[in-house]
């Protein structure tokens, strides 16, 4: 019953506040401004920052976990440097990466569990007169697991397929798209170059971001044609053969060092003499490692067994994907909290701003606290009417802050290309401290006008 009755009182309270709000429409608005652009500030940041740390969970994905990437450096595969050495210059020689580097690395480091090569090439699909531009790579049939690829229809190269250079392939989304729109491409064939490939599989659309790399094993399967490795080195192009002007040149470099005798400066062969632009036989070493906490190490060995492969010629690079993509969310992480805390800022704002015009309006309505007071009012009365009324009015700011805020991430994925993600949390979050701010800010003012002498308000 007591509690129905403080319940009644304080309510009638709060109707007063109401009252006030709405008899000052214009002052309220102004008031709750600050708070409505510092929760639309914090929701559309907020947004900015889960969106990027989204992407960066999604590009994990892409790349697999785990994975390692071995790319050719900038320095030319195929091309030689020259060692000091006691008989003269000696020129070594790499054949860059190649197909036995990947066979190297899957049965000599046992934390390996997984690996593929991938061969790419620029081709042009052709069926029926319509020619269409591709990628073709020559890949294992791990890659699909590797990088978490999907079929939608068919299956993926079996072992007697690839060992034997069998001409299947799977194909992307656009492709089946361009070539297969009104029927079913399983069984089907299609042309590149030469070579008539059947198309045992068609992988599913994925969801591509610009901000994804090439660099990290991150790219668009939809226009890709996937073949097996050895049908690419035998049916289209291995770029490890040698040529005869590549013979020429290993010959001359031969006679050089043999003529070099005791001590004079002899180059075993120039950087014309071994033609390196097309003698590169893969793309990238996709290599995955069983456990997380085995990607440092296993990469360091992975370096340190290529260099001796490649006659201690750093001309390619090792990247784990993965922490270079942790190490970013955790760069996101920290931009994010200083993201909020700049919003925040503006939200602390708005609530100083509502303390400002609450003790202004105190003093502009000291005759009306005067009157409550002698007809009965007490101080906690007074109290609850004006903390009602800057909660209210921050409550009302951070509801439209929030709509704001929502329509303002919005704006931002569409017009700046920015992924936005406007979460429940972060909304709740919002108007928590909208509330909040319309409390802490609110009481000193209500806490001023409870402590006015009911006599002196009423002669005021």
């Amino acid at each position: 019953m007591r509690i129905k009755r403080l319940f009644t009182r304080y309510f009638h309270d709060v109707i007063i506040a109401v009252e006030a709000i709405l008899a000052n429409k214009l002052k309220s608005l102004l008031t709750a401004l600050g708070i409505m652009f510092g929760v639309a500030a914090v929701i559309s940041m907020l947004a900015i920052g889960k969106g990027a740390q989204q992407e960066v969970l999604e590009q994990i994905k892409l790349v697999g976990v785990n994975n390692i990437i071995i790319t050719p450096s900038d320095l030319a595969v195929g091309s030689a440097e020259t060692q000091t050495g006691g008989v003269g210059n000696v020129k070594r020689f790499s054949p860059g990466l190649t197909l036995l580097d990947a066979d190297a690395i899957k049965s000599t480091i046992p934390s390996v569990s997984k690996v593929s090569p991938v061969i790419s090439l620029n081709y042009h699909a052709i069926l029926q007169g319509k020619s269409y531009p591709v990628v073709l790579e020559g890949v294992s049939e791990n890659y699909f697991e590797l990088l978490n690829i999907r079929l939608v229809q068919g299956a993926i190269f079996n072992d007697e397929q690839s060992e034997g250079g069998f001409p299947v392939c799977v194909i992307g989304d656009n492709i089946r798209n361009r070539f297969f729109n009104t029927q079913d491409p399983i069984d089907q064939y299609i042309k590149c170059g030469q070579t008539w490939l059947k198309v045992i599989g068609v992988i599913e659309k994925r969801d591509f971001t610009a901000s994804a790399s090439d660099e990290m094993g991150i790219s668009s399967t939809d226009n890709k044609i996937l073949i097996p490795v050895k049908t690419m080195l035998l049916r289209f192009k291995d770029r490890a053969r040698v040529n005869p002007e590549v013979l020429e040149g290993m010959a001359r470099a031969g006679a050089a060092f043999g003529g070099a005798g005791g001590g004079g400066n002899q180059t075993a062969a120039t950087s014309d003499d071994i033609k390196s632009a097309d003698n590169q036989q893969l793309d990238k070493i996709i290599v995955q490692v069983e456990e997380t906490e085995h990607l440092s190490v296993t990469a360091d060995i992975i370096k340190r067994l290529l260099l001796r492969r490649h006659s201690d010629i750093y001309d390619f690079e090792v990247t784990v994907p993965e922490l270079l993509l942790k190490q970013q969310q955790k760069t996101n992480d920290i931009f994010n909290i200083v993201l909020g805390a700049i919003a925040s800022i503006s939200l602390i704002v708005g609530g100083i701003g509502i303390m400002n015009i609450m003790l202004a309006s105190v003093w502009e309505r000291i005759r009306e606290i005067g009157t409550r007071q002698a007809i009965g009012a007490s101080r906690k009365d007074i109290v609850v009417q004006f903390l009602s009324e800057s909660t209210l009015i921050s409550v009302a700011g951070g509801m439209i802050g929030i709509i704001l805020g929502v329509i303002l991430a919005r704006l931002i994925e569409a017009m700046a290309d920015i992924q936005t993600i406007v979460s429940l949390f972060s909304i709740i979050i919002a108007f928590g401290v909208s509330a909040t701010v319309g409390i802490v800010f609110g009481y000193i003012p209500a806490k001023r006008a409870s402590e006015q002498d009911p006599v002196e308000s009423l002669r005021h």
